[in-house]
C-alpha cells in the first residue's frame, strides 16, 4: 500500500447521506431474529466436500478474551493426536466475525464494529488476526529515518489499542481460505460464512469475513532484487534500513572517506519521500540516486506536490536518472570497487560489500549506466496475498483480477460470497468511471468505515450502502520541516515548507486509532516541537552573540 492517508476528516456519502461513522450515535435497530452457528463436528460438510477436522474427546477449550494469546483455542491433551486446533468463540449464538490484517482497513474496521450501536443478542464477535503484534501507521515510517518519532507512536501493539474493547487479537498468519457462503443452501441450513486455516494450525470458523490482508512488497523482479535491495513497507523494513544506515554513519565518522551511496529505485511518493529523508540526514556525508522508469516523478501526484518535491530534490544533494529501469544488482568485485576504504570497511563490517546496479534506457538517446550503491532500497512493484490462500482443490472460489486483487461489488462484499468482504490493497474496487481505486490508505481509511456500517446492515436485515471514494487531497513528507500538502476541495492550494509540515503531523496525530493513543501522540509530539524550538532559539542567540 502506498503510504498515502487523506489530509481530511471522514466525507459525507453523496446525496446528502451522512457517512456510516456519523451514523454511529443513532443506534438503529433491526429485525430481530436468531442466531443459529452451526458447530464443528468430528466430521461434516463443506457445500458437500467432507471435511474433517477431527475433533477428539480429550479437547478442553479456553474461553475468548480481549486480550491477545491463545485464550479462546481448543487444543488437544496429548501431543499423539494431532488434530487442528479448534477456536472456540464465547458465545454460540451471537454472530462471529473474522478480520484478516490489522492495517488501516483491518484494524480501523474492528473499531468501527466496537463503536456502533448493537443490540444485545446481535453484537458480534470479532477477532482480528495479523502476522504483527504491532499496527503501523505506514504513512510516517519515513519519520522513523529521520528521528522524528519514536518506534511506539507509529507502532503501538494491538493488545495496547484493543485493551478496552471486545475485540479478540491473534497473531499468526494466514494459511488458507475455506468460503462457504456462496454454496446455496435449504431453509434452515447452516448460516456459517466459512472457515480460514492458520499457519499455526487453528482452524477459525466464521459467519461473516473481512478480507484485509493489503499486498506484499514484489521485490523478486530483477535480478539480484531479492537479494540485495530492501522494500519499505514494514516496520521491520524501516528498522533494517535505519540499522543499516547507523552502519554505514559509524563507517565514515571521522574518517576522510568517500560518500555514503545510497539508491533508491522508484519515484513515486515512496520513493520521493525516501530520497528526501535520507538526503537531509546524511547532508554532505552522502549521495542519494533516485532512479525512476519515467521521465517525471511522483507522475500520479497533484501538480502541486510534484512541483514542491522536485524543488526539494533538486536543492539536495541527490541524483535523478529519469528514464531508467535497472537490468539487474550484483557485488561489486575488488577490482570494480572505487571505494578506498574497503579494507577498513570489513573490519568494521565484514559482511558489507559494495553493489553495482546495471541501468537501461527506457527510452531513446540515452546511454546505459552501471552506479555503485552501499545500499539499495526498492519502493515499486506489490503483489496480493490472496492468491496462494486460496485452496487448492477450488482455486478459483474467490474471484481475482488479473492483478490477484479480489473482486467486489460496490457494497465492499466480495461478488458471490455475500459474507465475504474485502477492503484496502486486498479489493479491487473501481469508482463510477471504472477506473481501479488506488492502493493507498486513505481508500483503505474510508472503506473501514463503509465495511463496518455494512457489517452492521447486515447482521441488522438492513440495506447496505454502496462504497464511494472520495479524494479529500495527498500529503508527503519532505524532511523534518518540510511537507507538501494539496486538498482536492480547495483547487491549486498546496501548503509546503514548515507550515505543511504542522500540518500534517497534525492531521496524523487526528488519524491515530483510538483517543487514548492520539493523547499520548499529540503530548509527545508537542513536548519534541517545544524542546527543538527552543533549542534553535537557543542557537540563534548563541550565533548572534559570538559574531563579531
Amino acid at each position: 500500500m502506498s503510504c498515502r492517508a487523506a489530509p481530511w476528516g471522514r466525507p459525507s456519502l453523496p446525496g446528502g447521506r451522512p457517512s456510516p461513522g456519523s451514523a454511529r450515535q443513532r443506534g438503529p435497530f433491526g429485525v430481530l431474529n436468531v442466531w443459529r452457528n452451526s458447530i464443528l463436528n468430528n466430521s461434516w460438510s463443506l457445500g458437500g466436500t467432507p471435511m474433517k477436522f477431527g475433533l477428539p474427546s480429550r479437547l478442553f477449550r479456553l474461553m475468548a478474551s480481549s486480550s491477545s494469546g491463545d485464550g479462546g483455542f481448543s487444543r488437544p491433551s496429548s501431543t499423539d493426536e494431532g488434530p487442528m486446533p479448534i477456536y472456540s468463540w464465547p458465545d454460540k449464538q451471537r454472530p462471529r466475525v473474522c478480520i484478516l490484517g490489522g492495517g488501516f482497513g483491518g484494524l480501523y474496521t474492528a473499531l468501527s464494529l466496537e463503536s456502533l450501536v448493537w443490540p444485545n443478542d446481535k453484537k458480534p464477535q470479532v477477532m482480528l488476526v495479523d502476522q504483527s503484534d504491532r499496527f503501523v501507521f505506514k504513512p510516517m515510517l519515513y519519520e522513523l529515518l529521520s528521528g522524528e518519532v519514536d518506534v511506539w507512536e507509529i507502532a503501538p501493539s494491538f493488545t495496547e489499542l484493543l485493551k478496552n474493547t471486545s475485540v479478540q487479537f491473534v497473531k499468526d498468519s494466514v494459511k488458507l481460505l475455506r468460503p462457504s457462503d456462496h454454496f446455496r443452501r435449504d431453509s434452515g441450513g447452516s448460516c456459517t460464512g466459512g472457515v480460514v486455516h492458520l499457519e499455526s494450525g487453528t482452524v477459525i470458523e466464521y459467519d461473516w469475513l473481512v478480507l484485509a490482508l493489503g499486498a506484499e512488497a514484489k521485490i523478486d523482479v530483477v535480478p539480484g532484487s531479492a537479494e540485495y535491495a530492501i522494500p519499505f513497507t514494514t516496520l521491520d523494513d524501516a528498522l533494517k534500513v535505519e540499522s543499516q544506515l547507523k552502519m554505514l554513519e559509524r563507517r565514515r565518522f571521522g574518517k576522510n572517506s568517500p560518500d555514503i551511496q545510497v539508491a533508491i529505485v522508484g519515484l513515486g511518493y515512496s520513493g520521493v519521500e525516501l530520497a528526501a529523508t535520507i538526503s537531509e540526514r546524511l547532508k554532505n556525508k552522502g549521495i542519494v540516486q533516485a532512479i525512476n522508469v519515467q521521465t517525471t516523478i511522483c507522475p500520479s501526484a497533484p501538480p502541486g506536490n510534484r512541483d514542491a518535491a522536485l524543488k526539494v530534490l533538486e536543492s539536495r544533494n541527490i541524483q535523478l536518472f529519469l528514464g531508467y529501469f535497472v537490468n539487474c544488482i550484483r557485488e561489486a568485485s575488488a577490482s570494480e570497487d572505487s571505494s578506498s576504504m574497503v579494507t577498513d570497511a570489513k573490519e568494521v563490517n565484514g559482511d558489507h560489500k559494495k553493489l553495482l546496479l546495471e541501468l537501461q534506457p527506457a527510452q531513446r538517446g540515452i546511454q546505459s549506466q552501471v552506479l555503485e550503491a552501499d545500499m539499495v532500497l526498492w519502493t515499486v512493484g506489490s503483489t496480493s496475498q490472496i492468491p496462494r490462500l486460496q485452496p487448492p482443490d477450488a482455486p478459483y472460489v474467490i474471484p481475482l483480477n488479473g492483478r490477484g486483487q479480489v473482486e467486489t461489488e460496490e457494497t465492499l462484499q466480495v461478488k458471490g460470497h455475500p459474507r465475504t468482504f474485502a477492503i484496502g490493497d486486498s479489493a479491487a474496487l473501481r469508482d463510477p468511471s471504472g477506473k481501479l481505486l488506488p492502493a493507498t490508505a486513505q481508500v483503505a481509511f474510508q472503506q473501514a468505515d463503509f465495511a463496518g456500517w455494512n457489517l452492521w446492515a447486515a447482521i441488522n436485515d438492513r440495506p447496505l450502502l454502496p462504497f464511494r471514494f472520495q479524494n479529500l487531497g495527498e500529503m508527503m513528507t519532505l524532511g523534518r520541516s518540510d511537507a507538501a500538502i494539496t486538498a482536492s476541495f480547495i483547487e491549486g492550494l498546496t501548503l509546503e515548507g514548515p507550515l505543511g509540515h504542522a500540518a500534517r503531523k497534525i492531521v496524523y496525530c487526528l488519524r491515530m486509532p483510538t483517543d487514548e493513543h492520539r493523547v499520548k501522540v499529540g503530548i509527545s509530539w508537542f513536548t519534541k516541537t517545544a524542546v527543538d524550538s527552543l533549542a534553535s532559539l537557543q542557537n540563534a542567540v548563541s550565533s548572534m552573540l559570538t559574531s563579531p
